[in-house]
């Protein structure tokens, strides 16, 4: 079944590939990744840290995500937004994070631009959920070949010109599609993994904002 980008667990289930039989990483892909998510400060968090991915692994950002929670407010982007040059010099001594000060700018820019988002929107949660793909926007399998083929999609191309027509940055297409397959607003576990039929269990009680 690796042919097909699916991992059979000591537990006897399939997922994906991806998580490469890590702990960490497989408790992430099995608790987390593609559950639909509503909570604002969670969204943030989760399109800021994949800025901060640009360039690296996932996995490296996870496992540095308490140290990012602990130095960016928990990603309260009212208090990000409040962030000046002696936080952005605090954040560039920070080892436990990735000390990159454009990221580290950028992050403290789009909190200034999800303050805007909630005005205007009520919350992030309506914004970035608006942005749901419909069905006929989907394809039909999921498969290894589907998911390698497609790092973005027109959705995450409009969501990424609308966000940065905002003045987001670090928002770039595929940025924007790793944010909408983890928070859940598209569901790309691979046919054949556990956690493909959870999600879509999920994904069909779950109530849009």
């Amino acid at each position: 079944m690796e042919k097909a980008g699916i991992i059979i667990g000591d537990d006897g289930r399939g997922r994906c590939f991806w998580h490469g039989g890590l702990e960490d990483y497989r408790r992430y892909h099995d608790e987390e990744w593609g559950r639909p998510v509503t909570d604002d400060f969670r969204l943030f968090e989760k399109i800021c840290l994949e800025g901060f991915q640009s360039g690296l692994s996932w996995l490296t950002i996870l496992r540095k995500r308490e140290n990012f929670r602990a130095a960016f407010a928990g990603f309260d982007f009212e208090k990000v937004a409040r962030f000046g040059e002696e936080d952005v010099a605090r954040l560039l001594a920070d080892t436990g994070i990735v000390r990159h000060r454009g990221k580290i700018v950028s992050t403290i820019n789009n909190a200034a631009r999800a303050i805007e988002l909630k005005h205007e929107f009520g919350s992030l949660a309506k914004y970035f959920w608006g942005f749901e793909p419909g069905s006929h926007e989907r394809p039909e399998a999921m498969d290894l070949e589907t998911l390698r083929a497609n790092p973005t999609t027109p959705v995450s191309v409009n969501l990424s010109k609308a966000l940065k027509k905002r003045g987001w940055t670090f928002v770039g297409p595929t940025t924007v599609y790793a944010f909408m397959q983890a928070m859940g607003l598209v569901n790309d576990h691979l046919d054949g993994c556990f956690c493909q039929r959870e999600v879509e269990d999920l994904r069909l009680k779950f109530k849009r904002p």
